[in-house]
């Protein structure tokens, strides 16, 4: 069954066994991390599975996330030095996600779809929602298409 399915599964794998070779601790550290955390994630539940690349982008989306969450709890507490580390494991994640939209192409999008939803205020900021997230999934976090929406309708 192991076929095109896990092609970003067997990316980590290798990028760790280079990682490793070239003794970049950061590296190793971060792609160990994923991986047993893609681990636990297909023994999880009544049965074991094999998670798509569709289900792993989701899984690095959330471990980016954690990385950015704990770098400013971090900075927030003083520890310059920690935070800095877990930007730089959220860096490594960032290069196994789909780009990012800009801010222009998100405004765009979210334009596009108050005009398709017809909402004039932030009542209606559920229906855009809807209409936007299908659009940037992966490429956009769902705080900062909320954030856009809200700014949009409340103009």
């Amino acid at each position: 069954m192991i076929s095109a399915m896990a092609e970003l599964k067997d990316r980590l794998k290798t990028d760790l066994t280079a990682a490793m070779k070239a003794r970049d601790d950061l590296r190793t550290r971060t792609l160990r991390m994923v991986l047993t955390a893609i681990s636990n994630e297909e023994v999880a539940g009544s049965s074991a599975r094999d998670l798509d690349d569709a289900e792993i982008t989701r899984l690095i989306t959330r471990e980016a996330k954690k990385r950015r969450e704990a770098a400013e709890a971090f900075q927030k507490g003083g520890r310059a030095e920690k935070a800095e580390e877990e930007r730089a494991e959220g860096e490594v994640l960032a290069e196994y996600l789909p780009a990012q939209l800009t801010d222009a192409e998100l405004a765009d999008l979210v334009a596009a779809a108050i005009a398709e939803s017809g909402a004039s205020d932030v009542k209606g900021m559920g229906a855009v929602m809807q209409i936007v997230k299908p659009k940037v999934v992966d490429r956009a976090e769902g705080g900062r298409v909320a954030a856009e929406v809200k700014r949009q309708l409340s103009a």
